[in-house]
């Protein structure tokens, strides 16, 4: 009950002081806080405002990257696209406390901006944390934690805001981007790569590699406001401790060549004895339909940009399912079915380094066992 009095005491006092106009000695910075391994969201980094006023007992982190899993139908609207995130007004010793103690660096960018500016761009942060105003639908590479950051401070600021991207020479898709962040988490990387399709392969623009909080960073220190750096004052808060990570042999392409392995020696086992594992061939093209459905779901039932035109369908056809029941009642129209499978793949396989999407190569061994049984289907 105390602490219940004391934070309900803390916020009085935040909301108190939030009413006060700021004082000569207000900052308003960018943060920008480092990589994390502990899971596949928390390795891209994160970025908030933080506003610091002594005079008025102000020291806010403003984090665009907050969600509520008990708000309705979260789970829906997460598969569905219709992801809402909240601007969340935070205390930002503790903000900054939680990156500290996993040992993610902490980098500040101090403004430079007049006491007018600093109000009106803290105004406009005010308000934009009240109830009717906080939620926003959340996109992965065009409107998340990190790209609200430069948003706002263009929306605020208008044309005087100038963010010089010339400092990127080897512009990197979206794709690549997202790789160099999930070294570590190679099936989370798996999974992105699989879930989301062409739109990923596009070259992002300067400005658009600021969906990644590092280059939130990057472009903050090449931006102008009024022809003058817009950032003041760079803080190292705090800098991580060397890490060393390993993802052991439990990786996709070790996993996946091993079952290829395994489904090559079935293959010719069936051949030796003259009959084909039906059960095995029911399972392997039923999960692979059954991912098919959901990329195809992905791609044109959801809110999911990224998720469109996924060539991934065109070795998990959604009608891999159907066929793991066909497998048991041969019929002249399926042994076509599979030699179409068969061609495809080996087209697919061929050509898999020059498609227009990046499709992940620990797959290729999945291609693999599903053409060769494909081949064990048609021959039968």
């Amino acid at each position: 009950m105390k602490k219940a009095f004391n934070s309900l005491l803390a916020l009085l006092v935040a909301v108190a002081s939030f009413s006060q106009p700021l004082s000569e000695q207000a900052e308003i910075s960018v943060i920008t806080c480092g990589p994390g391994q502990e899971a596949v969201f928390t390795a891209f980094g994160h970025s908030a405002f933080r506003v610091y006023d002594p005079v008025n007992g102000i020291n806010a982190a403003f984090n665009y990257g907050v969600f509520d899993f008990d708000q309705p139908n979260f789970y829906l609207n997460f598969a569905r696209g219709h992801n809402r995130y909240r601007l969340a007004v935070q205390d930002f010793e503790r903000f900054e406390y939680v990156y500290q103690y996993y040992n993610r660096y902490v980098h500040e960018q101090v403004l430079n901006l007049t006491l007018e500016q600093k109000q009106e761009l803290f105004d406009y942060l005010i308000w934009n944390a009240q109830p009717e105003n906080q939620f926003y639908f959340y996109d992965y590479f065009y409107d998340n934690c990190a790209t609200k950051l430069p948003e706002i401070v263009q929306k605020v600021f208008g044309v005087s805001v100038v963010f010089d991207g010339s400092y990127i020479t080897k512009p990197l898709s979206i794709r690549a981007l997202t790789d160099l962040y999930l070294k570590y988490q190679p099936w989370g990387d798996l999974g992105i790569d699989l879930c989301l399709g062409l739109p990923m392969d596009k070259i992002a623009t300067p400005y658009e590699h600021m969906f990644l909080p590092d280059y939130v960073e990057y472009g903050f220190d090449h931006a102008t406001i009024n022809g003058k750096p817009l950032v003041k004052q760079k803080v190292i808060r705090y800098e991580a401790r060397p890490e060393t990570f390993s993802n052991g042999i439990f990786q996709p392409l070790y996993v996946f060549s091993l079952f290829a392995v395994i489904t090559l020696a079935l293959t010719l086992y069936d051949f030796k004895r003259r009959k084909t594992s039906n059960w095995f061939d029911a399972l392997l093209f039923g999960a692979i339909g059954l991912i098919g459905v959901l990329l195809f779901l992905l791609w044109v039932a959801t809110d999911h940009r990224a998720a469109a035109n996924n060539l991934n369908v065109l070795w998990a056809l959604p009608t891999h399912f159907a066929s793991a029941f066909l497998v048991f009642k041969p019929r002249e129209w399926v042994k076509k079915y599979f030699l179409i499978v068969l061609i495809t793949n080996s087209l697919l396989l061929v050509s898999w380094a020059w498609l227009p999407q990046t499709l992940h190569f620990s797959l290729v061994p999945i291609v693999i066992a599903l053409s060769a049984r494909a081949y064990a289907q048609y021959k039968r």
